[in-house]
């Protein structure tokens, strides 16, 4: 079995959640998703994990977070060129996320974008061309 990565994010409306996850090109697993949890496929290896903030705390040693108000995380997605950066910060914005919640990143061989997702977690699509990066 390959190591796999499941990021488990609480969210306050499941339904908008995985129209906003759909919209970013995962598809939801429907034998682990239910009324409280969506199971989100973005790659072979990589799952978001979508569950009822009443949910969540069920697994929560500690009082959830409120991802508005602080960052506890960046999760960087990988993408295959600066238009697919440019594609999917885009469909973010367009489906109840907000763009660009700071200043794009272009170093040249390195070209980025940040989204939050309707709760307010943050991603950073991120494009490098390794041969140049070295």
């Amino acid at each position: 079995m390959p190591k796999m990565i499941f990021v488990n994010l609480p969210v306050a409306d499941l339904a908008a959640s995985i129209r906003f996850y759909e919209a970013i090109g995962c598809r939801k697993n429907d034998q682990f998703s239910d009324d409280r949890a969506a199971s989100m496929v973005w790659s072979d290896t990589i799952t978001f994990q979508l569950l009822t903030q009443a949910y969540f705390q069920t697994f929560a040693p500690r009082p959830l977070a409120q991802p508005r108000e602080a960052i506890g995380m960046l999760i960087a997605l990988s993408r295959d060129s600066r238009a697919e950066v440019d594609a999917i910060t885009e469909a973010a914005a367009a489906a109840g996320g907000r763009a660009d919640i700071r200043e794009r990143q272009d170093l040249g061989f390195l070209y980025g974008r940040t989204f939050e997702d309707p709760d307010g977690h943050v991603f950073e699509p991120m494009w490098m061309d390794m041969a140049a990066a070295g």
